[in-house]
């Protein structure tokens, strides 16, 4: 956008400048009649249209400065809707996302690809110039994380996290009370986020004209094609991947309770570190196609005292629970209290305030037009996501685990620390 805005800027002030005649230029292509001129307007790249796109260009076409101009993905169907529904050409539309991060009249990309393209392509996005916008969960690896990190520095790259929860009102809310003590120390925090799922034997099948399989495998170790492992899976109404680890590494407590894993190191001030100890409890498919925790309990312990409960929402309820001496506060997006006067709390001036934004995707475009921080930044996109793995790692191996957040590192733990980061199928890695 930065050459190109300045060569559209310099073609219209030289119309102005040199005209001999009047020249009547429509008030949206400069601006003036509320509409963003074509030189203010920031373009994306769309990468991985599938379902949870919608939700994703759903927030972001609402954005003024928003201008979608390429669309990719691994099938045809996917990429042939969203290509159509943006009204772009057939030139548009790639099924090799290092295409279209070739072009240079694209700033930004948004990708919603499975879990195991998210680091891969984010580097190379942002390798190749781009501002990044990524579902969550952020890596599969802590080591990817880390990786992502490192390149969203040295590119000064602008990046933002899919955990759309950090920018809710209610979110900030809640987290501002534990952090200003309304609720007295903390006893205890507890999570419930939704079970993972099995499903039968499901045999090879043909790879479905229109499927690039291979590029959508990947970096992912090679399996026969069958249709659970790629798209939805009917028994569960849900893509399966989800539920593979070698596209989600910890199930869905990466791809589900991260968000609210998110928020409680937000409330703690743990959102840049992580916990010391984890242990894990989990329930794994005898049998099937899926092989990823189904129920679990994870008990997370911080430097600060705190202690994280997380389970499955037939023991906790949906959310976070803050528990202190003076009260409770529950939220996922929205705000409840017990007692009711802590929802009426006044933070004061010279209390801790927290980031403030309430539209997640309006806060990524504002940030990379100012390169400020985004909310949700790479830093804080991977503690929330290492904790999250490091509970499917407590979960597989079946004991206490000792953690160093600051090494990112488990202690004198050969074993666990094998399972930080993983082989990529060639000529895929990071």
């Amino acid at each position: 956008m930065k050459q190109l805005t300045m060569k559209r800027r310099h073609f219209l002030q030289g119309i102005l400048a040199t005209a001999t005649a009047p020249i009547i230029i429509p008030g949206s292509a400069l601006g003036l009649d509320g509409a963003i001129a074509p030189s203010n307007r920031i373009t994306m790249g769309l990468i991985g249209v599938g379902a949870r796109m919608g939700a994703v260009w759903g927030a972001f076409r609402n954005c003024k400065e928003i201008q979608g101009v390429a669309v990719c993905d691994v099938w045809e169907p996917n990429r042939e809707n969203y290509r159509k529904n943006l009204n772009l050409q057939p030139q548009d539309a790639f099924i090799d996302f290092r295409e279209l991060l070739a072009r240079p009249d694209i700033d930004t990309v948004a990708i919603a690809t499975p879990d195991h393209w998210h680091v891969p392509m984010s580097i190379a996005a942002m390798k190749a110039g781009k501002d990044v916008y990524c579902e969550k969960p952020l890596c599969n690896t802590i080591q990817e994380g880390r990786a992502l990190v490192n390149t969203a520095t040295q590119y000064g790259a602008v990046f933002q996290h899919g955990t759309q929860l950090h920018s809710m009102s209610g979110t900030r809310r809640a987290c501002e009370l534990v952090r200003n003590g309304r609720i007295g120390k903390i006893k205890e925090i507890r999570i419930g986020s939704p079970a993972g799922h099995a499903t039968g034997l499901h045999p090879e099948q043909p790879v479905p004209k229109g499927l690039d399989y291979n590029l959508w495998l990947g970096p992912a170790p090679y399996k026969p094609f069958t249709h659970s492992r790629v798209f939805v899976d009917p028994t569960i109404k849900l893509p399966g991947w989800y539920f593979l680890s070698d596209y989600s590494k910890a199930g869905w407590i990466a791809g589900f309770a991260i968000h609210d894993l998110d928020i409680a190191q937000w409330a703690i001030g743990m959102d840049r570190s992580g916990p010391v100890t984890i242990e894990g409890q989990g329930v794994y498919p005898k049998e099937g196609l899926f092989d990823t925790v189904t129920t679990y309990k994870l008990i997370y312990e911080y430097s600060n005292g705190v202690r994280i409960v997380v389970t499955n929402t037939d023991v906790n309820p949906h959310g976070v629970t803050f528990v202190g001496e003076k009260g409770t506060v529950f939220t996922r997006g929205e705000i409840d209290a017990t007692p009711k006067s802590l929802l009426r709390e006044v933070i004061g001036p010279n209390e801790v305030h927290l980031y403030q934004t309430s539209n997640h995707a309006q806060n990524f475009v504002d940030c990379v037009k100012t390169r400020a921080e985004t909310i949700t930044s790479p830093e804080i996109a991977h503690r929330a996501t290492s904790t999250a793995l490091l509970g499917g790692i407590a979960c597989q191996l079946g004991r206490k685990l000792q953690w160093n957040p600051a090494t990112e590192q488990f202690i004198n733990d050969d074993t666990a620390n094998g399972l930080l980061r993983c082989s990529m199928r060639a000529p895929w890695q990071v």
